[in-house]
């Protein structure tokens, strides 16, 4: 069994060989720039150096077929995951979302506004666990328009409306006590919480089921194989989304190098 030393040498590891190693609130930085924390407070170092390091991160979206059980670390994001698992910036926090329809953005939200403002702690990470039903809203547009997810939940436009950044995300951050403005139920959103530091943890398992779903209910336009329409939907996961090789499986991983779970 994995034990935690060993789960921290090999993020170091990852870290190391993407040209810098991120420790508690130093980065020794020679990245790319991750997705623009424009959200997050500007003191905010450890946060935006774990991003800078995600964001040059592989992520492997060219796949044809993969296998119900994942088994090379090559097949999901490890690379990611490793710098994941050996962020030490700020308290880390697990939300082990399931139901699309539930307040799930909406409570992340609020533990993200009580975090940073209330206890003072602007490196403060949260990440998705995300599977079951609120999987969905981690497939592009290309995806919802081709498996007519909005109509496998009664939604009205064709396109990811999770994906959508409200009106009130434009509200100036230094405004952060406005009711209606980015930091406010009016803005739950996944790209607003990934401007604000979110990461979202993609399911393997959940890609494998919901793709044997789609073809039992005949939503499969170009007649693919179970191995084939799971790596389709694979390769259309949102920009940033880090690939696990199933999520609840994942959740122990995290919690041993000291992620706080929520279910």
């Amino acid at each position: 069994m994995t034990n935690r030393r060993q789960l921290f040498a090999r993020a170091g590891a990852a870290t190391a060989a993407l040209g810098g190693m991120l420790i508690g609130n130093r980065a020794m930085a020679s990245t790319p720039p991750g997705p623009a924390l424009d959200l997050a407070l500007p003191r905010a170092s450890s946060l935006a150096g774990l991003h800078r390091h995600l964001g040059a991160a592989p992520r492997r979206r060219d796949f044809k077929t993969v296998p119900m059980i994942l088994t090379a670390r090559d097949t999901w994001d490890h690379e990611a995951l490793d710098l994941l698992m050996a962020y030490t910036g700020g308290p880390r926090q697990i939300w082990d979302n399931t139901d699309i329809k539930s307040p799930w953005l909406n409570l992340m939200r609020n533990a993200l506004n009580a975090q940073v403002w209330s206890w003072g702690h602007p490196d403060f990470l949260a990440l998705s666990a995300t599977h079951g039903s609120a999987h969905l809203a981690l497939y592009d547009d290309f995806v919802w328009d081709k498996y007519k997810l909005a109509g496998l939940l009664h939604a009205g436009a064709p396109a990811n409306p999770y994906l959508a950044a409200p009106a009130a995300s434009r509200v100036a951050a230094t405004d952060f006590e406005n009711p209606a403005g980015a930091f406010s139920p009016a803005d739950n959103s996944v790209t607003v919480l990934q401007r604000r530091g979110v990461v979202f943890l993609a399911c393997h398992n959940a890609i494998w089921e919901f793709s044997g779903a789609l073809i039992k209910k005949g939503l499969n336009p170009d007649k693919l194989g179970h191995e084939q329409l799971a790596a389709e939907l694979t390769n259309h996961l949102i920009p940033d989304a880090v690939l696990t090789p199933g999520v609840v499986g994942t959740i122990p991983q995290l919690q041993a190098a000291g992620y706080h779970y929520i279910k």
